[in-house]
């Protein structure tokens, strides 16, 4: 007999063979009701799939909502991929993971790409199986013999899949019914009608390589959206309509910030308006880091491949690095353009080694640390073009970038302290946040010991700023931290309840060891300092990006790249309209006149799909009594006031938070 442990502690015995389902059904009919699947020593498992021995098992229901989003969301994937094949035969299927919101599948068709126009029949189709309520059943196969199988369908893409699976790896199918089947490691819901047909929606069809290499076939990408009810998905798709309302991409082309083109993969052309949001947010940080005792400085574009060998990045990063020739290139109609023994440079990815060598010129002492570099550094990364996205992801990018050094005795003060300064600078952007501890990779360089007081003294620090609270979403990430420091981040969520991973703070004793970065100590000997790596935007790009989807282009007045305009209603008013606005420019606030011909309701609607927080009409009697009606954008009416009060308000209102 089994000896099964339930959560409560109490301990059924049951014969081999026995399932989850089995086990719910003895404890009521109820829970059999209710049981979805079950979690066997932790494991995810299907709710039919025999017990293998003694064992602690949970069952888990539609309450434990991430294992039944996940178990829903995988079966869609599956129920995708069936319609599909019944649709089109001779479609080749290949993957069909569960996402964040979702699932999507991967197909090869056989005579033409997938297209928009095909999903409704595709969702119909999925209907269909969910109604029919088939079993889900788990089978395991030998490789051989699934690879035959395969090979006898025309699955091309699986059968190779299958036969690049590691030795000894336990090669899974499931069935849908007895008609259909697919490879995959499960776990599965126990049929098709456990499914809320009315749950899912497919969204869009893209393309997509086969395992992600644009060397390899083109694939028909298909996604969706999977919920456990139909109240979850019209929450969601509210969710994702306001989303659309607020695309960085959209409103930034509106409110001519910036754009994006071909000649330029991945890098920002700033408009006037754009940048002047970039040079507030810069002029706010320094303000910031200046109060903090950070002490700002430059580094270098391009730095020799042997400094990235040395600090370990060439072996661990190169992919993600541009590397350029270090020779002139062979102006020659023929020949390689640039030459075999050619050295090489790189474009850097980040700042630190540069900060190291600023570090390591002259001796430091322990009296001069803890040393604050700051860095508005600029930064490429060679990201793949179908990865890139707006403002969110891009390969030339500008971080609010620092590194501390400091002793062994420093690292619990400069981290808490780093957590107050991030603390109120996300809360002068209206943002509350979560915060995590990113534990060490598979990969990593250092030693246990290094990483076990990293990890410990970031707990510490977290404890002592009084964020490691369920209030502040407190967790640990095992093996998400980088290959040479765990990390604390910063998840902010925004104005629509996304959440948007920004912040950092990494323990790093790997950078200063490989570098051969040292300080005299109070023995008189060398000592490795410490290396914090730390930013709060994470990068001006992407924060921009968020900022202007939090506040969905209707910035605070600080942030606002035109903080008024003055409108005319009548030509007799225009030179008293340059007059309003020379002085409220002189006052310090950013205005512009709209002296067109056109009609007011024109000029109010436009400038308002601008996200011009205040306009200030004037006509005739404005201009008479030395008054503006002023209009707040997202307000219904409008004020008559004085210019000098108009300036008094705006002026106050258009300070940074931190000079208010």
């Amino acid at each position: 007999m089994l000896k099964i442990t339930l959560p409560d502690g109490s301990v059924r015995e049951v014969a081999p063979g026995t399932t989850p389902a089995d086990i719910a059904a003895a404890i009521g009919p109820g829970l059999a009701k209710a049981a979805i699947a079950a979690r066997v020593d932790g494991e995810l498992r299907d709710i039919m799939r025999p017990l293998e021995g003694d064992a602690q098992l949970a069952l888990v229901t539609s309450r434990d909502e991430a294992d039944a989003l996940e178990l829903a969301r995988h079966d869609f994937a599956h129920v995708l991929a069936e319609a599909v094949q019944a649709l089109f035969p001779g479609t080749q299927i290949t993957f069909g993971p569960s996402t964040d919101d979702g699932f999507y599948y991967d197909f090869a068709p056989k005579d033409r790409p997938f297209t928009e126009e095909d999903l409704p029949l595709v969702e119909a189709k999925m209907r269909e199986i969910i109604a029919a309520d088939k079993p889900l059943r788990r089978e395991v196969w030998k490789r051989e013999e699934l690879i035959a199988r395969w090979k006898a369908e025309g699955e091309t893409f699986k059968a190779e899949w299958a036969a690049e699976l590691p030795e000894g790896e336990e090669l899974t199918v499931y069935w849908s019914g007895n008609e259909w089947l697919d490879m995959c490691r499960g776990p599965h819901l126990a049929s098709t009608g456990k499914l809320d047909p009315a749950a899912f929606k497919l969204t869009r069809v893209s393309g997509a390589y086969w395992r992600g290499d644009q060397k390899n076939a083109m694939l028909s990408r298909v996604y969706g959206t999977g919920w456990l009810n139909k109240k979850q998905l019209d929450a969601h798709l509210t969710r994702l309509e306001e989303a659309g309302k607020r695309d960085h991409r959209k409103l930034g082309a509106e409110m001519d910030l910036f754009h994006l083109q071909q000649e330029a993969h991945g890098s920002v052309f700033w408009h006037p308006k754009g940048y002047l949001i970039w040079r507030e947010l810069e002029a706010y940080m320094r303000r910031a880091i200046d109060a903090a005792g950070y002490r700002e400085v430059k580094t270098p574009q391009v730095m020799d491949a042997r400094q990235w060998e040395q600090s370990g990045h060439w072996g661990k990063y190169r992919e993600n690095m541009f590397v350029i020739p270090d020779e002139v290139p062979n102006v020659a109609d023929e020949g390689p353009l640039v030459s075999d023994d050619a050295d090489w440079m790189a474009l850097k990815p980040m700042n630190c080694p540069a900060h190291i060598l600023i570090f390591k010129q002259g001796i430091k002492s322990y009296r001069d640390l803890p040393l604050r570099f700051y860095e508005n550094g600029c930064c490429h990364r060679n990201e793949p073009h179908g990865a890139l996205h707006g403002l969110m992801r891009v390969r030339q990018f500008t971080q609010d970038d620092a590194h501390i050094f400091c002793r062994e005795d420093q690292i619990v003060e400069e981290v808490r302290a780093f957590c107050a300064l991030a603390d109120r600078i996300y809360k002068d952007f209206g943002f509350t946040y979560s915060i995590k501890l990113a534990l060490r990779p598979d990969k990593r360089f250092g030693t246990e010991e290094m990483w076990d007081k990293a990890e410990e003294e970031l707990r510490n620090a977290v404890a002592a700023a009084g964020l490691n609270t369920p209030e502040y979403g407190w967790e640990e990430l095992p093996g998400e931290g980088a290959f040479y420091a765990p990390k604390l981040e910063w998840h902010l969520t925004d104005a629509i309840g996304r959440t948007w991973q920004v912040g950092t703070i990494q323990s790093d004793r790997v950078l200063p060891e490989r570098l051969d970065a040292s300080y005299v100590a109070e023995d008189g000997e060398r000592h490795r300092p410490v290396m914090l790596h730390r930013a709060i935007f994470g990068s001006y790009e992407r924060f921009i990006g968020i900022l202007i989807e939090h506040y969905a282009g209707k910035f605070p007045l600080w942030l606002a790249p035109v903080q008024a305009v003055v409108a005319t209603i009548v030509s007799d008013a225009d030179s008293y309209a340059q007059a309003v606005v020379e002085k409220l420019r002189a006052a310090g606030i950013r205005a512009e006149t709209d002296v067109r011909n056109e009609k007011i309701n024109y000029k109010v609607r436009e400038h308002s799909l601008a996200k011009v927080p205040n306009l200030l009409v004037v006509g005739r009697r404005e201009a008479d009594e030395g008054t503006v009606a002023l209009r707040e954008l997202g307000k219904e009416g409008q004020s008559i006031l004085s210019i000098e009060d108009v300036i008094a308000r705006l002026a106050k209102e258009s300070r940074a938070p931190d000079m208010q």
